[in-house]
């Protein structure tokens, strides 16, 4: 059992039979009445993200979730599998578990993977990923200037927006968190 005082940006609770993972919070020490802790919670099998406020030293039950390096090998129908870069253990985790990761993952890249008793909760990815553009329309001479995005598809499938001037082939830097367009990568 922790207290209030422990929770950190990250930390993984254990509320009603339901695991909430922290993403930020703040100790409020108003003027009157007591000191409190006020928290935005995800959770980690749906990701509904609900805001919650505890009274401070109030016990909670915090949740042991074990992060790992993993390496993404392959898709395997619905499910993938990744292989653990110190024991070399494969595991597979299920589509719904990987969710949005799965537009940003290339074979053999490394990826961290946070387990709960041994069951895949989420996939972290690095903040930014290099793909390579496999489709987008040819820019016109002139667009360089205009600021003006278009469609492109990146290698996993995934479509983002990118400047006019970019072209087939073209590697791009891409944010894992939004899919946005973060610059072009030179060999």
């Amino acid at each position: 059992m922790a207290t209030t005082n422990d929770i950190k940006n990250g930390t993984v609770l254990n509320l009603e039979g339901q695991l909430w993972n922290v993403i930020e919070f703040q100790h409020v020490k108003p003027g009157k009445g007591g000191a409190f802790v006020r928290t935005k919670l995800r959770n980690v099998m749906s990701g509904k993200v609900v805001d919650k406020t505890f009274n401070a030293g109030l016990k909670i039950e915090t949740a042991t979730v074990d992060r790992r390096d993993y390496q993404y090998l392959y898709q395997d129908g619905a499910d993938f599998v990744f292989m653990d870069n110190q024991d070399y253990d494969q595991i597979t985790v299920p589509g719904e578990t990987v969710g949005d990761a799965v537009n940003f993952m290339l074979e053999n890249q490394n990826v961290n993977i946070a387990l709960h008793e041994g069951a895949p909760l989420y996939i972290e990815l690095p903040p930014s990923v290099v793909l390579e553009i496999t489709y987008t329309e040819p820019g016109l001479q002139g667009d360089r200037s205009t600021g003006g995005t278009k469609p492109a598809t990146v290698q996993t499938g995934y479509e983002i927006q990118v400047p006019l001037f970019l072209e087939t082939g073209t590697k791009v830097k891409v944010d894992t968190r939004t899919g946005d367009y973060l610059g072009r990568v030179n060999d």
